[in-house]
């Protein structure tokens, strides 16, 4: 980390490490440019901290929980298995955090700049970060995406949860009702319930996966409903209340409205960008529906002033950023 200098000043300064962010200041200082990055939290953003990988390091665990579903099917037996998810937290957490460092060193031999804190735009080409002022002629923001909200559902980090809580769960729910089946919202309805949670999956649009070719949504749905998953599709939560030991929730189907209990509620109804509190409008920054407003060349409505990955909208993918 660096110093704080009031009278430091940049080529670039990139708002965000994740693998937008991170990627454009190593790329920026590769091509000779003077470059300081901020980040708030831990370099890597939400793919390498609370999205792909973590993810894909729990899925892991899952599969081995699927395989030994079904070992006799390979001529296997074995004894009872015992499951601690605490262990499979602390080696998807483990995993990040590698990775996390990893970016760090990186930084380091790129000669950029990483400066701590939460960064906001107080004038054009300068950046203030918890009290101290940078100037940058060129000013990337990568400040990436977070749950979206419904209304009505409030996660509390404890019974109603985002992908954050899901990821470090204290103890393994008996039963999880999932809200939305987006990438986020199946990959955690599969997880969990390889690891023995009872799982229902609730979405809007007539089928799972909305994005995709109904053929693949097919697929996965006969897949998901063979593994004990219940689906509702052309339905929405109505009502969510939460109790001390579980949460009821009412969902409003084509049939009429059912009254659901159960441990935990995970909301995965996609995602918004982190537009706020940046000092975007005052400096004429267009932002539409969530996400800035950029053209081909991911330049912003202001002179100097770009966004990349998913605070620019759709697709919201970590490759995608990077490129």
């Amino acid at each position: 980390m660096v110093e704080s200098n009031t009278s430091k000043k940049y080529d670039v300064l990139v708002v965000g490490g994740g693998p937008g962010g991170y990627v454009a200041a190593i790329r920026a200082a590769q091509l000779g440019l003077n470059v300081a990055l901020v980040e708030r939290d831990r370099l890597g953003g939400i793919c390498l901290n609370w999205g792909c990988i973590p993810t894909k390091a729990m899925l892991h665990g899952a599969d081995v929980a699927h395989t030994l579903s079904e070992l006799d099917k390979y001529g296997f037996s074995s004894a009872s298995v015992h499951f601690d998810i605490s262990k499979l937290v602390s080696f998807s957490r483990g995993v990040s955090e590698k990775l996390s460092g990893g970016v760090a060193y990186l930084m380091k031999k790129n000669g950029v700049d990483v400066i701590s804190g939460t960064a906001k735009l107080v004038d054009k080409g300068v950046v203030s970060v918890e009290g101290q002022t940078y100037r940058a002629d060129h000013v990337i923001i990568a400040t990436g995406a977070r749950p979206r909200s419904i209304p009505g559902v409030a996660p509390d980090g404890d019974r109603v949860w985002t992908y954050f809580e899901a990821l470090v769960p204290k103890e393994l729910p008996k039963s999880m009702l999932v809200i939305g089946s987006g990438a986020i919202g199946v990959e955690f309805a599969s997880l969990y319930r390889d690891l023995g949670t009872e799982v229902t999956l609730v979405e809007m649009a007539p089928h799972i996966m909305p994005v995709e070719d109904e053929e693949i949504s097919a697929f996965v749905r006969k897949q998901f409903e063979k593994r004990g998953i219940t689906i509702h599709t052309g339905a929405s939560v109505s009502a969510v209340t939460v109790g001390a030991d579980a949460v009821e929730v009412s969902v409003q189907t084509s049939d009429g409205v059912q009254t659901l209990t159960v441990d935990r509620v995970l909301v995965a109804a996609g995602i918004t960008g982190n537009v706020e509190d940046l000092g975007l409008e005052a400096l004429g920054v267009e932002i539409e529906r969530g996400a800035i407003v950029t053209d081909q060349w991911c330049r912003t409505s202001a002179f100097g002033i770009y966004a990349i990955g998913d605070v620019a909208g759709a697709p919201c993918l970590a490759h995608k950023a990077s490129h």
